[in-house]
């Protein structure tokens, strides 16, 4: 199987990561370079939107979406990272982390590939609030949750505070929010995220 991802992605970080902590090493990673306005042939012949992460399997068609992806695999493995005694909390906890990856890889497209002269600074705020919003949901109710073994949630939101590192350091998401701080610098520090943090 091979998986197309982009070492930037958080969306294809969460997969990597996944591979890792479920020990999957026979998934070959290609590196696949994309953005919103175009067209890799071989990414779109996958997923007809054209966007990673998507698994080539090697019996039927390909997988897309991060969630997908993710619980094929931790299937494949038999795994416990989508554990039945929390799957609910689990699956709400790894939409949180994506939605925080939504808002804030909106923010960098706006920044990205509409001329400057037309960049909108009440998108920004707007999608920075939905970020903020979903952070401080973290610290409020999600903290117990995250402090428990490890499941895809935990990896969707390291990945995630991982991201707005990369691309928002400046916003300093950390500020008052020592708690979560403190857990992603803990979590960062597994092998699998050490392994894809990107540079």
């Amino acid at each position: 199987m091979k998986l197309l991802a982009s070492d930037a992605s958080p969306y294809a970080r969460k997969v990597r990561v996944l591979l890792l902590e479920t020990e999957q090493s026979d998934v070959e990673v290609v590196d696949t370079k994309t953005n919103p306005m175009a067209n890799v042939p071989e990414l779109s012949a996958a997923n007809p939107v054209g966007k990673i992460p998507a698994l080539l399997r090697d019996e039927g068609p390909a997988l897309y979406d991060s969630r997908v992806i993710s619980r094929f695999l931790n299937a494949r493995a038999d795994a416990a990272l989508y554990p039945d005694a929390r799957l609910w909390e689990t699956l709400t906890l790894e939409a949180t982390g994506d939605a925080i990856m939504d808002a804030a890889i909106g923010i960098v497209y706006e920044q990205r590939l509409r001329p400057e002269e037309l960049h909108w600074p009440t998108w920004f705020d707007a999608q920075w609030g939905k970020v903020e919003r979903a952070l401080d949901a973290l610290g409020a109710r999600w903290m117990s949750h995250l402090h428990g073994p490890v499941d895809a949630g935990h990896i969707a939101v390291g990945c995630a505070l991982g991201y707005l590192d990369l691309r928002h350091a400046d916003r300093n998401w950390r500020a008052g929010r020592d708690v979560l701080a403190a857990w992603e610098k803990d979590f960062a520090a597994r092998p699998a995220m050490l392994q894809t943090k990107p540079a």
